[in-house]
């Protein structure tokens, strides 16, 4: 019999980490921070929460283990407790892509068509080495300075179209966002495009470039 109660126990203990990520916003959250490091004021405006419901969102993360924080005066800083977070969550959006069946229609819905070519991992840093592509980061500042793929030059997808003669017009783009389900890349893509750049898209994102283990910069 005690060896049934500590199965039990130990399954509830398995059940508690799913349960905590029972919530869109709560895996939103977790996004966000596999980009960086950030204050709760930053995640709810990221998010689109007001401070109340992200602080419980990420005190429900944060008592399953997903996060970790660390105060700077009276500002608490949130981050992934590790890598394995973000493995976890890649892995969560591929098997619910690949496994249930209301995902790929809400997938089409929120990213669109954009007609765009993607290159893998290899091919951008072979062709960025030999100086054929301008690597674009499109996500915020603020996660560009927290860590960006070497060489990429950062604008972020809503200043795009003021900043368009900073980018070659002879030259292919290769626009990144956070990972592979944002839609930031593909808003720039779609952008570009129409502005008559050659653009094309990595087929992922920092999330899985992370993953990786490939090089990352941080700062300008």
């Amino acid at each position: 019999m005690a060896k049934t109660e500590a199965k039990a126990r130990l399954y509830d203990a398995f059940a508690a980490s799913g349960k905590a990520l029972a919530s869109g916003k709560r895996l939103e959250l977790l996004d966000l921070l596999a980009q960086g490091e950030r204050t709760v004021d930053a995640l709810a405006k990221a998010a689109g929460l007001n401070l109340t419901t992200a602080s419980a969102h990420l005190q429900a993360l944060k008592q399953a283990g997903f996060v970790a924080t660390r105060r700077e005066g009276v500002r608490i800083h949130y981050r992934l407790s590790g890598p394995d977070v973000g493995e976890l969550l890649a892995l969560l959006r591929k098997v619910a892509e690949r496994h249930q069946a209301s995902v790929p229609p809400a997938l089409d819905a929120y990213l669109g068509d954009d007609g765009a070519r993607e290159v893998g991992h290899d091919e951008l840093r072979s062709r960025a080495e030999a100086g054929e592509v301008v690597v674009l980061d499109v996500r915020p500042a603020e996660e560009y300075l927290a860590g960006h793929i070497p060489g990429a030059l950062s604008i972020p997808v809503d200043e795009l179209t003021e900043r368009l003669d900073e980018l070659p017009a002879d030259t292919e783009v290769v626009v990144y966002c956070r990972g592979e389900y944002c839609v930031l890349a593909y808003d720039a893509v779609r952008l570009l495009t129409a502005r008559g750049l050659r653009a094309v898209r990595l087929n992922d994102g920092m999330l899985e470039w992370r993953l990786a283990d490939l090089p990352v910069a941080s700062g300008i």
